[in-house]
Order: C-alpha cells, then structure tokens, then sequence
C-alpha cells in the first residue's frame, strides 16, 4: 500500500482540488492496481476542511499543534501503522501531475525530491517570477526539497527518525537525516507538482515566506509602489 499525506491548516478553498488530483494520481496505470491511502493531517482546522476531505474519501487524522512538522509526521505514523510501504507528501495548496506517484516510485531510491512549479502569478509584482526563476532549478539533479513533492520508502523514513515536529524546514530536516543514516536521494524533476504562491501561507518560513523575502528585493517604483 501506498500512503499520500496532506497536512492541512483551514484549506477549504483549496483542498478540494489537490485531493482531486491525488485521486487521479491514485489510479494511474503504472501503479498496476496497488492501493492508494489519501490522509489529510486537519491540523487546527475551523473551517470545511474536514468536510471536504470526507467528501472525497480521504481518511483523518487531526492535531491542534499549529505545526506542519508534526502533522506529517501523525499523518506518517497512521499510514505506517496500516502497512504502508511508501509515503508521499504534499501541501493542500498543491496539485499533483496524473502520474506523480508512480514517477516517484520509477527512481527506485529510498526517498524522492521533486521540483515544484508555480500555478499562477497573477496578483503578484512584475518581476517576481523572473527573480524566482533566475534561482530555480526545475531539472534532474537540482539540490532542492519541497514538502510539497516528496516520497520516502517507509523502512527508510522510520530508519532515519522520520519527521522533526518543526514549524518549518522540517522537510529539509528530514532529508538531512535520510542523507545521514545513508539513505540513496534522487533529486528528480520528473514527478510534478504544481503550487500556491499564494500571500496567505502557512508555514513561518516555507515556500511562501521565500516568495515574501524575493518580493522585498525587487526594485521600489516612484511612490514606494515595486517594480
């Protein structure tokens, strides 16, 4: 069985689409029948989010933590205690390619880093994309990790510790500990993952607190306005 976990902090507006994508991702051929278990980590959650979940078949599991190290890490310990033998993560504010997992699973390492890109940058500065862009490197052999596309062989995840209850980074660390306990890391582009570069994020100093930090470094127009 694999597992697919989700954390999840008031996500009604965008949930519903990432668990539809993951369903897709769920019945992809290549798969060849295995099971797929969504799990949605409702970490503090006070609006629909769990609704939507049930809606669309996805189990639970919920924490009042605030902290999306920890809600990875209850989502992975439900999936292990189930018999997963791979987990895959992502974000609530993400969609999946059709074939993400089975492209993970196709690296044949014990954990799997993929690229993200960006769904849409409308609302945001001109410029902010090409200074992101001009640091980016969505191809084979890039050195980056998102919470958002990830896949770790479960033998290999409890092995190195799993993850850290951190607020943020607690995909890096996670890595860092796959490395350390020698742990093979394909660092691929070919699992894709589309996101959020949404101004409301959640993690202090995630994907959307990088995009805060490159904004501030664009150019200041003439009445403070930016470039």
């Amino acid at each position: 069985m694999i597992a697919v976990i989700v954390p999840a902090h008031d996500e009604e507006q965008r949930l519903g689409a990432c668990l539809h994508s993951l369903a897709r991702a769920a019945c992809h051929p290549a798969l060849q029948g295995e099971a797929v278990r969504i799990i949605v980590a409702l970490d503090a959650c006070r609006d629909a989010s769990a609704r939507i979940a049930a809606a669309h078949g996805a189990q639970t599991v919920r924490l009042r933590a605030r902290n999306v190290g920890l809600a990875r890490q209850r989502g992975a310990e439900v999936a292990l205690r189930q018999g997963a033998r791979w987990l895959a993560f992502t974000d609530a504010d993400s969609q999946v390619a059709p074939d993400w997992i089975s492209a993970q699973l196709a690296e044949r390492a014990h954990c799997v880093c993929g690229t993200v890109q960006v769904e849409e940058w409308e609302g945001h500065e001109a410029g902010l994309r090409q200074l992101y862009d001009a640091g980016y490197v969505d191809a084979r052999h890039h050195r980056h990790v998102h919470g958002a596309n990830l896949g770790v062989c479960a033998q290999a995840y409890v092995r190195a510790g799993g993850f850290a209850p951190l607020r943020a980074h607690e995909d890096v660390a996670l890595v860092r500990a796959l490395q350390a306990s020698g742990a093979l890391i394909a660092w691929s582009d070919r699992p894709r993952v589309h996101t959020s570069a949404r101004a409301d994020f959640r993690a202090p100093q995630g994907f959307g607190a990088h995009l805060l930090r490159l904004r501030q470094q664009l150019p200041a127009m003439p009445g403070g306005a930016l470039a």
